[in-house]
């Protein structure tokens, strides 16, 4: 690990301008359980860590007329315990239990888990973000591929985002909160994660002067049936190899509304937009969510190693679709 200047601010706006205007500079540490072993590995190097865990308003879980907020900081036992959250948001409870590992439920943050950085291991074992050779050559195609995307993997970027908690907030519209040396903005999940084109970008919009604040799922959203459904080699200490979130209005027991979103399978998670909606006007059933996880998966590109992830991309649909028919259970 290189050598660091460590800050302590007390406030957001003291944090941001202890941030610098490239990467290099400066990095946001929350629970550190992704950024320490990044800077163990020498993949990423920065000058300060400006630790942000004693900023109080970037804390606690709010419900108001606007929806709920989720503080950046708020831990993934925080996100558990809380009783709105499993009784409103199920999607979001379903995520965090897939974390299964007590030392990272009390320190890993939910900013953290948006903000964490791809897998990969030719990225973490330095060939950068899009995993190329000194020809410029991307190594995944050929290589070792079993885990990355098979969906938006048409290149340059060939991994997979990581977030447990991305796409559940995808299905459910939520918003992030960024605040940032120009001020602050506003952001929908959606748009937050993006495909890398270039060595120089990166899986998100977030600048190297912002900090990601909080999460606020909007009023709208309460009432929907959700789930979110993970399919992992074994349930301790491991990745999901895929999954999917969903989110569904329901009248007369048929959907009149739906989102479905995957994860784990491409290089942002992924919404199944197509096959949300050939659900509208439909009951949810056996059938209906089976033609579902299908048509969520049409356009998929496996490489020579990841094909199953399709076959398991469709069991997660097909199953946080009957679990969310059931009430999120």
């Amino acid at each position: 690990m290189e050598p660091f200047e460590y800050a302590h601010p007390s406030t957001k706006q003291e944090a941001i301008g202890l941030l610098g205007s490239n990467w290099n500079d400066a990095a946001v540490l929350a629970g550190g359980t992704d950024l320490l072993s990044l800077m163990k590995e020498y993949v990423v190097t920065p000058k300060r860590l400006v630790n942000i865990k004693n900023i109080l308003d970037l804390n606690g879980i709010r419900s108001g007329a606007e929806g709920l907020t989720i503080g950046a900081l708020v831990t993934m036992e925080e996100l558990l315990e809380d009783k709105t959250i499993r009784s409103e948001f199920p999607a979001l409870t379903h995520a965090a239990q897939g974390i299964t590992s007590p030392q990272i439920r009390s320190v890993g943050t939910v900013g953290g888990d948006l903000c964490q950085r791809p897998r990969c291991w030719y990225f973490r074992n330095g060939y950068g973000l899009l995993a190329k050779d000194e020809s410029g050559r991307s190594l995944v195609p050929e290589g070792e591929n079993r885990y990355h995307a098979i969906l938006g993997n048409s290149g340059p970027a060939y991994f997979v985002n990581p977030s447990s908690l991305a796409p559940a907030l995808l299905a459910l519209g939520a918003k992030l909160q960024l605040a940032g040396a120009k001020g602050q903005r506003e952001v929908s999940a959606a748009e937050f994660f993006v495909i890398p084109k270039s060595d120089g970008q990166r899986e998100n919009v977030l600048q190297p002067n912002e900090v990601l604040t909080s999460i606020v799922i909007p009023a709208s959203s309460r009432g929907l049936r959700s789930a979110t459904y993970e399919v992992r080699h074994k349930t301790a200490l491991d990745w999901p190899l895929a999954a999917a979130a969903v989110a569904l209005k329901l009248e007369g027991g048929k959907v009149t509304a739906a989102r479905i979103v995957l994860g784990h399978v491409a290089p942002i998670p992924w919404p199944a937009d197509n096959a949300a909606k050939e659900l509208v006007g439909k009951a949810i059933n056996e059938s209906v969510a089976a033609s579902a996880g299908e048509a969520a998966v049409r356009g998929a590109k496996p490489l020579s190693q990841n094909a199953y992830k399709v076959k398991l991309a469709k069991v997660a649909v097909k199953r946080a679709l009957l679990a969310a028919a059931k009430g999120g259970a």
